[in-house]
């Protein structure tokens, strides 16, 4: 039977609340948590703005809630380790950071959230205050294209909350800053593969077991199958694999230009990231698409989950100019 994982905490009971506070602070008074609350906002917030509002489980920080700051999310609803917020703190979250001109939820697409973003929706239009939702859903290892509403959302959404974010920033009515953040998510195609499982920080089980000479390309952030479960391979084996399934999805043609982010889930090295770039640059530079940018990083986690995911994002003028605008904050900034 698997170890459980070393980890230096407190109270297990205690690790979302501890880990906010710290994430605060981090920020350096850019963002405060509500007290009593799990909830973090921008200190910042004009008076008047589309609000976008982000959040999902615990457990995979940075993201959400790493991720606030001017062009990028306002506010972000935390739910416990792998688990969606309540409706009540993401109504709560919207109560608090609304500026008149409607909210934008923005956040993965599993159950759990839409269901509660959904009731928090319906309560927040009987307080008159307007929400529109898009949902990521980049995992293409999740369901065929023709079920693309059933995908989940990966690493995919931290491009689509830094566009989304600058949209917010700029754009002045709601119906815009939902056909930006559309666009986004509908450019956006991802991929992983796992080498070990991330555990639960309260029971430090493990999220699922793959033996100690295996790989699983495809599985989802909290253990879900994958497509292909297999024997170790090597950096451009992997590689080749999964930009054949993203590639197969998102044809791209010669002359198109993309976002590249490779993501660590955890607990891969560095040295491995920058391995697997090599590779999938050798791909792409093969087929003539040219890279905007490459961010290779840690931005989407399950713990001390080993693997990494790979994210392109195809782009025109206008999602250039919003993935690029300055931003600063403990997940990602552009300088």
């Amino acid at each position: 039977m698997p170890k459980a994982p070393k980890k230096i905490l407190n109270d297990p009971r205690d690790v979302v609340t501890e880990m906010l506070d710290g994430l605060a602070l981090a920020n350096d008074g850019r963002v405060e948590r509500i007290a009593g609350k799990d909830i973090l906002i921008r200190t910042d917030l004009p008076d008047s703005k589309v609000t976008l509002l982000i959040g999902g489980g615990s457990g995979h920080e940075p993201v959400f809630h790493g991720f606030l700051g001017k062009n990028m999310g306002d506010a972000a609803a935390c739910g416990q380790v792998f688990a969606a917020p309540s409706p009540d703190t993401i109504f709560d979250a919207a109560m608090a950071a609304h500026r008149g001109k409607g909210i934008l939820f923005l956040y993965g697409n599993y159950a759990g959230d839409n269901m509660n973003f959904d009731i928090a929706a319906e309560l927040l239009e009987e307080e008159d205050i307007e929400v529109r939702t898009v949902r990521v859903n980049d995992d293409v290892a999740a369901a065929p294209p023709e079920r693309a509403h059933d995908r989940r959302g990966i690493a995919g959404d931290i491009y689509a909350i830094k566009v989304a974010g600058g949209a917010a920033e700029e754009l002045d009515t709601l119906d815009e800053v939902e056909r930006v953040a559309r666009k986004a998510v509908s450019n956006l195609r991802s991929m992983g593969v796992a080498v070990s499982a991330g555990s639960i920080p309260e029971t430090g089980k493990l999220t699922f077991e793959l033996a100690d000479d295996e790989i699983e390309i495809g599985m989802g952030a909290h253990g879900e199958a994958g497509i292909a479960r297999q024997k170790l391979a090597t950096a451009n084996e992997v590689a080749d694999q999964i930009m054949e399934k993203i590639l197969a999805d998102m044809p791209l043609q010669e002359g198109d230009e993309i976002a590249l982010m490779l993501n660590n889930l955890g607990a891969t090295t560095m040295m491995e990231m920058l391995i697997v770039n090599r590779r999938i640059r050798e791909i792409l530079d093969t087929r003539g698409v040219a890279v905007h940018r490459t961010d290779v990083g840690t931005w989407l986690t399950v713990q001390e989950m080993a693997g990494f995911s790979v994210t392109l994002m195809k782009l025109d003028d206008e999602l250039k100019h919003y993935l690029d605008l300055p931003a600063r904050s403990v997940g990602l900034s552009n300088m």
